[in-house]
């Protein structure tokens, strides 16, 4: 027995006075009314209505839970309507964790155009280049790039950002420009190495040309564990880093 059914069905009877009437407004049988009035009854022990083959009738046990039927359709009404409503117009807390050139260069300069679309969301927002545990944290989503290391997660893809080799105009003048990308593994050269929080291992910049692949072990004069350290350091003259243009 379906307990919601069985209490519709029996607040329709009282309502219409009739099984025939009730099963109408409801698109179901008269029998599957009756039924379902007889379970529920069953289950509660008590008799609910008094059945005639002219009428029917509400006992007084019947109408002290005909009152309770109601406030419980009521409450469950408006949890639906609420829910609705929020799913039109999403509001509430929402966590959110992003790395901190994303953040910085992208996510905070459109916050202004999120928040006039969706005013009525409060954002948390969590900058950091580690590995974050959803579940653990109590955060709703993180915005990463490259692979899922998780597959248990739920992914979507949002942008691509084309990484390209960049350095600052100070240290191309002191170092020379390089003609092919394993003239960063020597002298002169040197690079901005970044530790990846995943590994704790220094990430090498991986180039392609067509077909071609070729891993930069690149001679690193410092390390840093966040991207906005990363390209500041890059900027300053610090060495060669693998960024992406529009956060470079």
């Amino acid at each position: 027995m379906d307990r919601f059914d069985a209490m519709q069905a029996f607040a329709r009877v009282v309502e219409t006075g009739s099984f025939t009437k009730a099963a109408e407004t409801l698109n179901i049988s008269r029998t599957s009314v009756t039924q379902l009035v007889q379970q529920l009854e069953a289950r509660l022990r008590v008799k609910l209505l008094n059945r005639t083959t002219r009428k029917v009738n509400v006992t007084a046990d019947g109408a002290v839970y005909y009152e309770r039927v109601l406030q419980l359709l009521a409450d469950l009404d408006d949890a639906e309507t609420s829910l609705s409503a929020a799913l039109a117009s999403p509001r509430g807390r929402l966590r959110v964790d992003v790395s901190s050139p994303f953040a910085s260069k992208i996510l905070i300069p459109a916050l202004p155009q999120f928040h006039a679309r969706y005013p009525d969301i409060e954002l948390h927002l969590g900058v950091s280049d580690r590995v974050v545990d959803l579940i653990d944290e109590n955060v709703d989503c993180v915005i990463r790039g490259g692979e899922i290391a998780n597959q248990s997660l739920v992914a979507r893809h949002v942008a691509d950002l084309p990484l390209g080799l960049y350095a600052a105009p100070a240290y191309l003048a002191e170092s020379g420009v390089p003609v092919h990308p394993r003239e960063l593994e020597a002298f002169p050269h040197r690079t901005v190495g970044f530790l990846w929080a995943r590994t704790r291992r220094v990430y090498s910049p991986v180039m392609h040309r067509g077909d071609k692949r070729l891993t930069i072990q690149g001679r690193c004069a410092l390390v840093v564990d966040d991207g906005n350290a990363y390209i500041s350091a890059g900027v300053a003259g610090g060495g060669g880093g693998l960024v992406a243009p529009p956060i470079g």
